[in-house]
């Protein structure tokens, strides 16, 4: 699967669904080459350990969603994107939006300069967006556009054809920003989920950009899952070793292709079309086919699943959810002050 379920035995990071990091996708805005669409996803609709639904809440108000950007190259972050969450009382949640420039992006805190604050997060199957400036946001439970045979994938590649994620959820951020905030014309992207810790500040409890290792080669789960791509190179003996086994890898192919999945980021060049793995990744993407190739050596091409079909043409393009979680109970009526609102769908 993707980097869903990345707890240990197939379960959630602190066994808090909000807090599991999916997916990250960033691709030209169609219709216009001049912005980028960055799509951070988290909280599965469904649990794989114990089995069920998760919570209707979409996203942790004492969590910290943030997406790295690093622009020159070092694996250490010049611009980050944070998202807070309000408190999910009667059935409503609101975010706001931050932007931190410089070393501070590096930082493991909360704050920034506010772009979007008290954007309505959408529970319900239309989608609402946040205009402030050139900048467009949203947050809310989404269709997962992953797609993959898990139960095949877990039966030793014997595939059914049988799409586990067809009929899921998902909470998405989506952004779109002009291709100038991105700072660079090739740019590493990561995402990560944090959460405050006892008395020590905020916690990194889940991150990454490439799907599926993290849940399949990972041998020190917890050490990945709070460290930072910069010192990925700790990893390398461990994921050759399950490149050896599980691939037949000759020792010093295994080590090569293990140095190809790290650094966990995803390389972006806004200038040229996004294509999964060599330059960001689009919602049709076969990243599982591409993970199960380079696990197995080859052996295995392809689960035959394919993209789902309830993708949008326009903003967010991530498909209404399957289920809707809206309820009666009124709302509040909010001041968003210079932040414009619309309807999509």
């Amino acid at each position: 699967m993707s980097h869903h379920y990345s707890g240990p035995d197939f379960s959630f990071p602190q066994g808090d669904a909000r807090l599991d990091f999916t997916d990250l996708y960033a691709f030209p805005k169609p219709g216009d080459a001049g912005k980028s669409i960055l799509i951070m996803n988290v909280h599965p609709s469904a649990s794989e350990n114990p089995p069920g639904h998760t919570t209707s809440e979409p996203f942790a108000p004492e969590a910290l969603y943030e997406l790295k950007i690093d622009t020159d190259g070092d694996t250490v972050p010049e611009i980050a994107y944070r998202v807070r969450f309000s408190a999910f009382e009667r059935g409503a949640q609101t975010a706001i939006l931050y932007r931190v420039d410089g070393p501070q992006a590096a930082d493991t805190a909360d704050g920034g300069r506010v772009i979007v604050e008290g954007a309505p997060v959408s529970v319900g199957r239309e989608a609402t967006v946040t205009e402030a400036g050139d900048i467009r946001f949203f947050a809310g439970w989404r269709s997962d556009p992953f797609f993959c045979d898990v139960e095949g994938a877990k039966k030793n590649f014997q595939f059914t054809s049988n799409d586990f994620f067809a009929d899921k959820d998902v909470c998405s951020i989506v952004l779109e920003v002009p291709n100038s905030a991105l700072g660079a014309r090739e740019v590493r992207l990561w995402a990560r989920t944090l959460t405050l810790g006892d008395g020590s500040g905020w916690v990194q409890v889940e991150r990454g950009a490439r799907p599926a290792q993290s849940v399949v080669l990972v041998e020190e789960r917890d050490a990945y899952l709070g460290g930072e791509p910069k010192d990925d190179g700790r990893f390398l003996a461990g994921f050759a070793h399950a490149l050896e086994h599980t691939g037949g890898y000759t020792p010093a192919e295994a080590k090569r292709v293990a140095g190809t999945l790290l650094p966990d980021v995803m390389p972006y060049d806004p200038t040229r079309p996004a294509s999964f793995p060599d330059n960001g990744r689009t919602l049709t993407d076969d990243a599982f086919d591409w993970f199960m190739r380079v696990l197995t050596n080859e052996r295995v091409t392809g689960d035959s699943v394919g993209p789902h079909g309830d993708l949008l043409r326009e903003f967010p393009y991530v498909g209404p959810p399957h289920r809707s979680r809206t309820t009666n109970a009124p709302t509040k009526p909010n001041d968003f002050g210079d932040n414009k609102h619309e309807r999509s769908e």
